[in-house]
């Protein structure tokens, strides 16, 4: 980063695009474990799934050495407790899944921590099923910043219940292995 005189953002997009460039080193590497579960942990910047090409085209030539990919998103759950956050990780689930085009498990990490962060306005089902958005619409309207973005905010909201795509299921360590067992069935 120091040399190319780039931020965490841009070395990121750099190497992101580097290993683009360089796919056959990859798919080298990769094909010694052929016949394993491989875990891309990738890096929280949202930029690079949301409006960046260069993932959607590994993953694409990916699928085409025939490599099954599923993409699990981990979002954290104190952002229930806002509700103009939780919009915006509704939006950011629901663009992530449209641009990477894989199969796509969203889970709510650090349940088991979640009552640090403040009283959710409903119960945790509303936010992992995404039952009605729109009953948030209310509480944004108590916040003075957001009430004055109220059919923004509506539209927003009827966009995420259109598409009906996006769902959550809930990580809480404190359970164990039983959470990665149900994410590899619905995985698989």
């Amino acid at each position: 980063m120091d040399t190319l005189k780039l931020g965490p953002n841009g070395g990121l997009i750099y190497c992101i695009e580097y290993l683009e460039k360089n796919i056959d080193w990859l798919q080298t590497q990769l094909c010694k474990f052929k016949d394993h579960y491989l875990l891309f942990d990738c890096p929280g910047q949202v930029e690079l799934y949301t409006h960046h090409k260069s993932v959607k085209n590994i993953f694409a030539q990916l699928l085409k050495w025939d490599f099954r990919l599923a993409a699990v998103h981990l979002v954290d759950a104190h952002y229930c407790c806002d509700p103009s956050k939780f919009v915006s990780v509704l939006l950011t689930s629901l663009s992530t899944m449209l641009q990477v085009e894989l199969p796509h498990v969203n889970v709510l990490s650090k349940v088991d921590l979640i009552q640090q962060y403040g009283k959710m306005a409903f119960n945790i089902d509303f936010y992992t099923d995404v039952l009605d958005v729109e009953y948030l619409l209310d509480r944004l309207q108590d916040d003075p910043f957001t009430a004055k973005f109220k059919q923004f905010n509506k539209a927003l909201c009827g966009v995420v219940d259109d598409y009906s795509l996006v769902s959550f299921n809930t990580l809480n360590i404190q359970v164990g292995e039983g959470f990665i067992c149900n994410v590899l069935l619905l995985l698989q």
